[in-house]
């Protein structure tokens, strides 16, 4: 189904993450998460590196006090 244009029907919220239940002409009804469509979120402008996250380790650290 790559490319193609599917009514929403309704959104659920999952642990995982949001999914869509939508139209599915023949098929019924089918949910995709988020992440499978165009409207999930854009990647991240440059990969988690692991000083990111011994700063981020340290903020976290620093906030608990």
């Amino acid at each position: 189904m790559r490319g193609q244009q599917l009514s929403i029907l309704f959104e659920r919220k999952r642990p995982e993450g949001l999914l869509y239940v939508c139209e599915g002409g023949p098929l019924g009804t089918i949910g995709l998460p988020a992440a499978w469509t165009s409207l999930s979120e854009p990647p991240a402008e440059r990969p988690l590196t692991v000083e990111m996250l011994s700063e981020l380790a340290a903020l976290v650290k620093a906030l608990k006090k």
